[in-house]
C-alpha cells in the first residue's frame, strides 16, 4: 500500500484503510469477534485509516475500534467518525453546535480518546451546506480541542462542491467506484486544487463489485441491501451504490471480463479506484480477517491499462450512467 499526507492535516494514511460500517451492523449477522478479527487484519496488514460512525451498531462500531487498538497499543491509526444521523427526524434545524457537540462527546467516550482524529457531517440535508453556523461550530469544537479537524460525507457531487467552499473543510468522504463514476469528472479537480483530502467509500458497490452476489443470493433482514433496496432506510445510493439489481448483475458480467488472471474482482474494483490520484484512500469494509487481507493486497495488483480503464468506462456509460449519473 501507497501512503498519502490526509490532506491539510498532520496525518499520512495508507490508500487502503478499514470502513468499519459492517462491523457495526447493517450487514447481516456480523459477530463481534469477527468484526475484531477483520480489523486486527487490517491493521496487521499495514492499515492506517479506519473509517466509522457514531450510528453504526448505536455505538457497537467504534467501540469495538477503541478495545483493538487498546489491546494492540503502539502508533494509533487514523481514526474518522461521523455525526448527525443520531437526529430523530435527521433535518437541517437539528444540525446545532450543542447537538454536535453532544454526538462528538458521545464518540470521544466510545473511542476512548480526548480528542476525535476527524469529524464527518453524516450526509446531511444539503440545508445544512448553505448555514455557515454550523461550519463555524465545528471551528470552535476545535479549537476547543475535542477535535483535531472536520470533513463532510455526502450523497451527491453538488453537496461536495459546495463543501469544499469552507475554508475549514479538510476532507470530503464520497461514493467513488466503477459503478459511481461521476466525482472524477469535475468534483476531484476541485478537491485536489484545495488540497481535501478524498475517501472513497462503498467501493464495492455493497458486494456487487465483489462478483459474488447473484440473482439466488439471500441478503438477512436486518442486511441493509434486503430492507433499503428502495431506499426506505437511508439515501438508495448507499445499496448497490444506487444501480437497480438486475442492471448491476449484468454490468457486472461485463466487468469480469476485464479482470486480470489470478485476481479477483473485489481487488480489481478496488485497484480500478486507485487509479484516480484525487483519492486519498478508499475504504472498502470486510466482514472477517480473510476478506480484510485481500482489500490490502488490491493494492498491489499492477495498474490498470488505458484500454481497460477506457473499456470500464464504456460499460459505465452504456449500462449504468442512465440510472446513475446524473441523480448523484
Amino acid at each position: 500500500m501507497k501512503h498519502h499526507v490526509f490532506g491539510r492535516m498532520p496525518f499520512t494514511v495508507t490508500n487502503v484503510g478499514f470502513g468499519a460500517w459492517q462491523i457495526g451492523g447493517s450487514w447481516g449477522d456480523i459477530s463481534e469477534a469477527d468484526g475484531r478479527a477483520a480489523l486486527n487484519a487490517a491493521l496487521d496488514a499495514g492499515m492506517t485509516f479506519i473509517d466509522t460512525a457514531d450510528v453504526y451498531g448505536d455505538g457497537r462500531s467504534e467501540k469495538i475500534i477503541a478495545d483493538v487498538l487498546k489491546s494492540r497499543g503502539g502508533k494509533r491509526p487514523m481514526v474518522a467518525t461521523k455525526a448527525g444521523r443520531r437526529l430523530n427526524p435527521h433535518v437541517a434545524e437539528g444540525y446545532t453546535r450543542a447537538n454536535l457537540e453532544g454526538f462528538i462527546d458521545r464518540s470521544l467516550t466510545n473511542l476512548a480518546v480526548d480528542s476525535l482524529d476527524l469529524v464527518q457531517l453524516h450526509c446531511p440535508p444539503r440545508d445544512v451546506l448553505y448555514q455557515p453556523e454550523v461550519f463555524e461550530g465545528l471551528g470552535a469544537l476545535q479549537k476547543a480541542g475535542k477535535i483535531k479537524g472536520y470533513g463532510v460525507s455526502v450523497e451527491k457531487v453538488e453537496d461536495g462542491l459546495k463543501a469544499v467552499e469552507y475554508p475549514g473543510v479538510v476532507s470530503i468522504q464520497i461514493i467513488y467506484n466503477i459503478f459511481r463514476q461521476r466525482p472524477d469528472h469535475l468534483f476531484f479537480q476541485e478537491a485536489r486544487r484545495r488540497n481535501v483530502a478524498i475517501i472513497a467509500r462503498v467501493p464495492l458497490a455493497s458486494g456487487l463489485l465483489s462478483g459474488k452476489i447473484t440473482r439466488d443470493t439471500h441478503f438477512a433482514s436486518d442486511d441493509h441491501r434486503n430492507f433499503n433496496r428502495n431506499g426506505e432506510a437511508f439515501d438508495v445510493g448507499e445499496t448497490f451504490a444506487g444501480v437497480p439489481f438486475e442492471v448491476g448483475l449484468q454490468a457486472v458480467e461485463e466487468v469480469r471480463k476485464l479482470v486480470p488472471e489470478g485476481a479477483t474482482m473485489a481487488a480489481f474494483a478496488l485497484r480500478w479506484i486507485l487509479m484516480s490520484d484525487a483519492v486519498t484512500v478508499v475504504i472498502p469494509g470486510a466482514r472477517n480477517g480473510e476478506q480484510a487481507r485481500a482489500n490490502a493486497a488490491a493494492a498491489d495488483l499492477a495498474p490498470l491499462s488505458a484500454d481497460v480503464m477506457a473499456a470500464t468506462r464504456e460499460i459505465y456509460g452504456r449500462l449504468i450512467a442512465p440510472h446513475v449519473h446524473q441523480r448523484w
